[in-house]
């Protein structure tokens, strides 16, 4: 075929680059093998030589498929011309780049982000857990808050009792009675329940500074340099130790134990016998003492409610740390290593450009050389007729044409040498176009 200048140029370029289109293909296959075994590697279990062989055979059926499934999609699609067969090209090759994706892309980036994907999950299980140990710390605490209701309560009984040992303030009458053994005994249990509740902080102080130091090894473990799969392993131990202090944060609430006791103070009342000397003196005791038990009931009450609001929080739920590998870590936290997955999937994907190149500069070149289809429709046996033809119309003698191998056997009719050449319009008739004319008009009569 016959081509153009800037179609031959085209054809003369894309028979230069098929060595290094050729080249370049094998080597993007070799690098998507390369990190497909690294990402392998890091998912198979096994002894050493099973994951090495594995790895092994499964990186090269990944090479061999990408290789042949792009030579395909190069040799095949630029040659196609109709929309519907080109189309049916286009959805398969994109069935196959899925395909690849599937097979390979999710491995290159595990081999490219594993261990910042693994350092990441490391780094979200490490903040949960922080927030875990904040939680359990102010839920600990937050029965300290009822310890200035108890000593105020304490202190205000331990009052009364001293102003009516010293003024008889309640009953009139001055001395130790029976109220004044009242007062003392209600402020003596107030004592106890607020000397349970700061005991209890000490205690949760303790277990809290042991969770802040697990939460700083943790942080050493995630930000330390060096191999992830020793660093993932003791940052697992520090996490099951650290979810054992948690737990103990919230066995330790005295909120649940000051409950129970502000409960005990109205339901386990025991007002002592009037121990008055005269009658007066004695109703007036019951009469305080019936007064004191309305405000231990209501001191009761109030604390009961308290420790209510304080139990209503949410216990915070028991965290696990389940280690993952590369591969998993990254699907798990592919938003933050888009970088990672652009680069793997571009080293399996890049030759679909080398593919639409080559469809490109081939539909160039075919346009350029529609202008010469009639030529491409002739048969040898018309272009022999045609030359003759013409090298009469010229007034020379007939070279004889050599027996060539033609295409088509065909010979030659001779021309009459008596027939005239019309000198206006033959004179200019070249040989493509006497051999269409022959092709429309039909042989001339002998």
């Amino acid at each position: 075929m016959q081509l153009k200048p800037n179609a031959y140029r085209l054809s003369e370029t894309v028979k230069g680059v098929e060595t290094m289109t050729r080249f370049a293909l094998a080597v993007l296959a070799l690098a998507s093998g390369v990190y497909t075994y690294l990402g392998v590697r890091g998912i198979l279990d096994g002894s050493a030589n099973f994951v090495f062989f594995a790895a092994i055979i499964y990186s090269a059926a990944v090479s061999v498929a990408i290789y042949a499934f792009w030579s395909f999609m190069l040799r095949f699609v630029p040659l196609v011309t109709s929309g519907v067969q080109r189309l049916a090209l286009f959805v398969t090759m994109a069935i196959g780049c899925a395909m690849i994706i599937a097979m390979s892309s999710w491995l290159n980036a595990a081999a490219l982000a594993g261990s910042a994907a693994t350092e990441q999950h490391m780094a979200v299980t490490l903040q949960g857990y922080a927030e875990d140990l904040d939680l359990a710390h102010s839920n600990a605490l937050a029965a300290q808050s009822l310890l200035p209701d108890v000593e105020r309560a304490s202190q205000r009984f331990a009052g009364l009792a001293a102003d009516e040992r010293e003024s008889g303030a309640l009953t009139g009458t001055t001395g130790s009675g029976s109220v004044v053994q009242l007062l003392t005994q209600m402020s003596t249990q107030m004592n106890q329940l607020a000397a349970s509740i700061i005991g209890s902080r000490e205690e949760v102080n303790s277990l809290f500074a042991q969770g802040s130091e697990r939460l700083a090894t943790m942080r050493e473990l995630v930000s330390t340099p060096g191999e992830i799969g020793p660093r993932a392993d003791a940052f697992q131990t520090e996490a099951v130790q650290l979810s054992a202090v948690i737990a103990a944060l919230q066995q330790t609430g005295i909120a649940a134990s000051v409950k129970r006791a502000s409960a005990d103070l109205a339901a386990g009342f025991i007002a002592p016998v009037a121990d008055g000397s005269t009658a007066d003196l004695a109703n007036r005791q019951d009469q305080v003492m019936a007064t004191v038990q309305s405000a231990v009931g209501v001191q009761s009450a109030a604390l009961t409610a308290a420790a209510d609001e304080i139990l209503a929080t949410p216990p915070v739920e028991q965290r696990r740390f389940v280690p993952l590998s590369s591969a998993e870590a990254v699907i798990r936290y592919w938003q933050d290593f888009i970088p990672s997955w652009a680069g793997a999937i571009s080293i399996d994907l890049l030759p679909v450009v080398l593919v639409l190149v080559l469809m490109i500069v081939n539909d160039a070149m075919r346009r350029d050389s529609e202008s010469l289809e009639a030529a491409e429709n002739i048969t040898a046996a018309e272009m022999l007729r045609a030359m003759a033809l013409f090298r009469q119309m010229e007034g020379a003698t007939p070279t004889p044409v050599p027996a060539a191998d033609p295409v088509e056997p065909a010979t030659a009719e001779p021309v009459p040498e008596d027939q005239p050449a019309t000198a206006t319009d033959e004179a200019t008739v070249t040989p493509i176009d006497a051999a269409q004319r022959k092709r429309t008009d039909g042989p001339r009569p002998a």
